[in-house]
């Protein structure tokens, strides 16, 4: 398996950020991120089961950069990291979204 693919951020323990529109992107030709207000462009190579990386991008609307980790567990789940540098470490578990295949 690996983490290609769209996630839905469920759970972000100790912060309130998992909601509806909160999801880690890796895809063959890019890469990014939503929590709440912090939202994030991933540098790196996102293959395999697990990856690390550095992202750029804001906090509410405040540049903002760090580093992060992404893992898959053996349950199917996505467990990672979202670190802000000079910040905080934001700990997430998701969920591989459904994808469709209709055409529209």
């Amino acid at each position: 398996m690996s983490v290609r693919g769209k996630w839905r951020v469920v759970e972000t323990p100790d912060y309130d950020m998992a909601g509806p529109a909160s999801y880690i992107l890796f895809a063959e030709d890019r890469a990014e991120f939503a929590l709440d207000c912090l939202t994030g462009s991933i540098h790196g190579p996102c293959e395999g089961n697990a990856v690390e990386f550095t992202w750029d991008g804001s906090d509410e609307m405040e540049p903002a950069s760090g580093h992060g980790w992404a893992e898959l567990l053996d349950n199917g789940a996505l467990e990672g990291e979202i670190c802000i540098e000079g910040g905080d470490d934001i700990p997430f578990l998701a969920s591989r979204m459904a994808t469709s295949s209709t055409a529209c």
